[in-house]
């Protein structure tokens, strides 16, 4: 199976820029379609991003769409979340996930997940 760590997280004020980083351990990296996830306290978890095993195709929910771009380095067993224009709203715990094989657009079988990194954007 595939470990993951998320970093990158951190108070930032709205308006502003943060990129996370998720860092894959263990078994073949472009096997695996990958995702972030947000939680916010209170609310249910939210699937905002996928990514296709290769990188070449992309999903984004409307909340973050336009704002927030996901991509991929395969030689570095690494995903990435930059994210722009950051709200107040955007204020979660953000988790990697991964999926053996095909993207989902659901969130569902994004079975391996990290322990996720806070993002705080403040107003």
């Amino acid at each position: 199976q595939v470990q993951l760590v998320e970093s990158g997280g951190g108070l930032v004020q709205a308006g502003g820029s943060l990129r996370l980083s998720c860092a894959a351990s263990g078994r073949t990296f472009s096997y695996y379609a990958m995702g972030w996830f947000r939680q916010a306290p209170g609310k249910e978890r939210e699937f905002i991003a996928g990514i296709s095993e290769s990188g070449a195709n992309t999903y984004y929910a409307d909340s973050v769409k336009g704002r927030f771009t996901v991509s991929r380095d395969n030689a570095k067993n690494t995903m990435y979340l930059q994210m722009k224009s950051l709200k107040p709203e955007d204020t979660a715990v953000y988790y990697c996930a991964g999926r053996l094989g095909k993207m989902t657009i659901s969130g569902d079988g994004y079975n391996y997940r990290g322990q996720g990194t806070q993002v705080t954007v403040s107003s």
